[in-house]
């Protein structure tokens, strides 16, 4: 009975996790949308780019401390905004980054998120 009851508990904490996981695409569109794309230039570096370029660690700094990680990498400005996130969210985001990382000239995401930018029509 108290097994039956820890397994029930195990499995609602699992489910739990789950459901309220932070979701890179989510976190994408949320708070980096406006400068970047995943594959392609905007007015900061795709996230192809950036997973290309940077470690996890990198990245996480540069969305938590922009304006010192722009001094350590070398640029003389920084316009990415300080961004507060959640542990979780700047952990899913930090992925959601990196699986545009090109592995033998192909990107790892199938279908990246659609380039708004381009459908839409000039008026």
């Amino acid at each position: 009975m108290i097994r039956d009851n820890l397994i029930k508990g195990a499995i609602l904490i699992l489910f739990t996790n789950i459901l309220f996981s932070a979701d890179g695409k989510e976190v994408f569109e949320a708070y980096c949308w406006g400068c970047h794309h995943q594959t392609a230039e905007a007015f900061g570096p795709s996230f192809q780019e950036i997973a290309s370029k940077r470690k996890a660690s990198e990245i996480r700094a540069m969305i938590t401390s922009p304006d010192e990680v722009s001094k350590v990498l070398g640029y003389s400005r920084n316009a990415m905004p300080k961004l507060n996130l959640s542990d979780d969210n700047l952990t899913a985001i930090t992925n959601y980054i990196l699986l545009f990382k090109k592995d033998n000239n192909s990107t790892v995401v199938k279908k990246p998120y659609p380039n708004i930018a381009l459908k839409k029509e000039a008026k």
